[in-house]
């Protein structure tokens, strides 16, 4: 969900209009009584960072304008349907499964997601090239913010957790991570995280694994 500063910029707004459907720029110009050149530098930009794209043209008195619109991922982004909906289903699977039933169902979820985002290729190289891999794809695909430790033991670690609303009432949900993690990787993984008030990722490689 957008905080109210973002909501309140410029960018923040013109999000907030294609919310309600496409708009050229001088429509949006005109509903934020805003220059037409302004707004088309806010769209190169938004399109530059794959915010808007473009969804057609509409008839113009001297030349068609094109029509601009969300794209899907920030369409996703700004819903606040999934960690509620998230949470009931981990909470309903918790209460009418056995906790190894439940498990097994996090960990499979959790390889499944792996397997997706590396688009069923899985990297090579050392241990540690690998766990750096799997820390920027956290980072990209998943919203986390971690780094690889290396100190004798090879830690994949989180200044937070992606899953926080989740991980605390539900700690299974590291076990989904924790495979996802393991599959990228392919060695061992164990998860370490901390679930307090601010939960924080981590994942060792367990030493079995290390050369």
């Amino acid at each position: 969900m957008l905080n109210k500063h973002l909501l309140d910029s410029t960018r923040g707004r013109i999000v907030t209009l294609l919310r309600g459907g496409g708009l050229t720029a001088d429509e949006i110009a005109a509903k934020l009584g805003l220059t037409k050149s302004a707004i088309r530098a806010h769209i190169v930009g938004m399109e530059r960072d794959r915010a808007v794209r473009r969804a057609g043209q509409r008839p113009g008195t001297t030349r068609p304008s094109h029509v601009f619109e969300l794209t899907p991922e920030i369409e996703q982004l700004l819903s606040s349907a999934y960690i509620p909906l998230l949470t009931h289903l981990v909470a309903v699977f918790a209460e009418g499964l056995p906790p190894h039933q439940l498990e097994l169902l996090l960990r499979q979820a959790g390889k499944r997601l792996a397997v997706e985002l590396c688009r069923g290729k899985r990297p090579t190289g050392s241990l540690a090239n690998r766990m750096a891999i799997a820390s920027e794809m956290l980072n990209d695909e998943l919203g986390a913010m971690t780094h690889v430790e290396s100190n004798g033991h090879v830690i994949l670690r989180g200044v937070g957790c992606p899953l926080a609303a989740l991980t605390g009432k539900h700690p299974g949900v590291c076990l989904a991570m924790e495979s996802l993690v393991a599959e990228v990787v392919g060695a061992p993984v164990r998860e370490c995280c901390d679930r307090s008030d601010r939960p924080h990722c981590c994942f060792e490689v367990l030493p079995r694994a290390l050369p």
